[in-house]
């Protein structure tokens, strides 16, 4: 099956369709927006695309230039330091250079659209699946990296567009065993940046989060802190058989949820962007928008940061993954929505049920919903 260049929202790339979603993958970084999840006689989406996705940026990566919706970032994190001489873009080569079409085919309930990317920093191959399901509100996400060896912090990169009302996102996760605040400098007010949190802060709960003042934050509300920018990674508890992230907009009418496998994205990593940056292309008109970005990685510091020795590492955090070219190292997820009544204010939990799986809320109301959990155990 073929399937044609396309552009969207300043980019070209390739569409994906089936009965509940309609996505759009870009040509250069593959990223994944717009993305329209039908839930009944509804149409949602849920992703974010920047403000200057149509103005000309020269001098600005690739991967700035077209951030929008989820990508995968090999390595993770803004590369600024080399490691051993191999000098990576911000987020890798994955978010910034040209994918390469394979196919986009249909077998029996499931459409996949396959692209791949070699790449020359560090030598391997990269294949990317996108799947979509009959009846499933969900985009199912493969990458298989081959060839590689060494050390490499990865990651996926989901960012939602959140309603302009303060609260409206109720923000929940799996159990997790350490919540950290970025521990660097995040933002400078010297350079145009701002922050709120406690740098380097550890905390339990997303509702109790350290802040400079000496109080604390409640990060399980958003939008929140106009005029910030916030970064918090949560250390996954790996013990579990898969782990999750929920963002609840009760008055929407849906859930958005991704899920893992903790012993291949072993953290969380939660991105606050809301208007905290005045230097380009930001400008501060980047507002609302919540990365859910699910990673092995030592926040966005980088391969050079994840790949040595560090606090996360050293109390027994995986922060980077150790590939080989004899093992080919398949990483997935699932991005996915449901359909909420008003009063299921929170998600709290999500369990399997009956070839699909149960969201239940705080005030006690489930929903049950077709997915495909052994996707990511696979």
């Amino acid at each position: 099956m073929k399937s044609p260049l396309t552009r969207q929202a300043g980019q070209p790339g390739w569409s994906l369709a089936h009965d509940r979603v309609q996505a759009f993958l870009t040509q250069t970084g593959g990223h994944l927006a717009p993305v329209v999840f039908r839930l009944g006689r509804r149409a949602v989406q849920p992703f974010s695309i920047t403000p200057w996705a149509d103005e000309p940026l020269p001098g600005t990566p690739p991967m700035l230039r077209v951030a929008r919706g989820d990508f995968f970032c090999c390595p993770f994190g803004g590369n600024a330091e080399p490691y051993r001489g191999e000098r990576h873009p911000p987020h890798g080569e994955t978010a910034n250079r040209p994918w390469r079409f394979e196919s986009c085919e249909r077998a029996g309930d499931t459409v996949t659209l396959h692209a791949s990317l070699r790449t020359r920093v560090r030598r391997g191959r990269v294949d990317k699946r996108l799947v979509l399901r009959d009846g499933h509100a969900a985009v199912y996400c493969e990458h298989l990296l081959s060839g590689f060896s060494g050390p490499m912090p990865i990651g996926t990169h989901p960012m939602l567009r959140l309603p302009d009302e303060p609260g409206a996102g109720r923000i929940s996760t799996s159990p997790f065993r350490r919540g950290q605040v970025v521990p660097t400098a995040w933002e400078q007010p010297a350079a145009k940046g701002y922050s709120w949190l406690k740098p380097g802060a550890v905390f339990t709960s997303l509702k109790r989060v350290p802040a400079r003042d000496g109080g604390t934050v409640d990060l399980s509300r958003y939008p929140a802190r106009r005029g910030y920018e916030e970064l918090v990674q949560l250390v996954s508890d790996d013990r579990l058989p898969f782990a999750w992230s929920a963002v609840t907009l009760p008055r929407e009418g849906y859930v958005f949820f991704t899920v893992k496998n903790p012993r291949v994205l072993r953290e969380t990593v939660l991105w606050f962007s809301n208007g905290g940056r005045h230097y380009p292309p930001w400008n501060g008109r980047h507002v609302n928008v919540l990365g859910v970005e699910d990673v092995t990685a030592y926040f966005h510091l980088g391969l050079a940061a994840s790949a040595r020795a560090n606090p996360l590492s050293r109390g027994g955090a995986a922060t980077a993954v150790t590939l080989s070219p004899r093992r080919p190292l398949r990483v997935a997820h699932i991005l996915a929505v449901a359909a909420i009544p008003r009063d299921f204010d929170e998600m709290v939990s999500l369990r399997p049920h009956r070839g699909g799986v149960s969201l239940t809320s705080r005030s006690g109301r489930t929903v049950r919903v077709p997915l495909d959990l052994d996707f990511v155990q696979g």
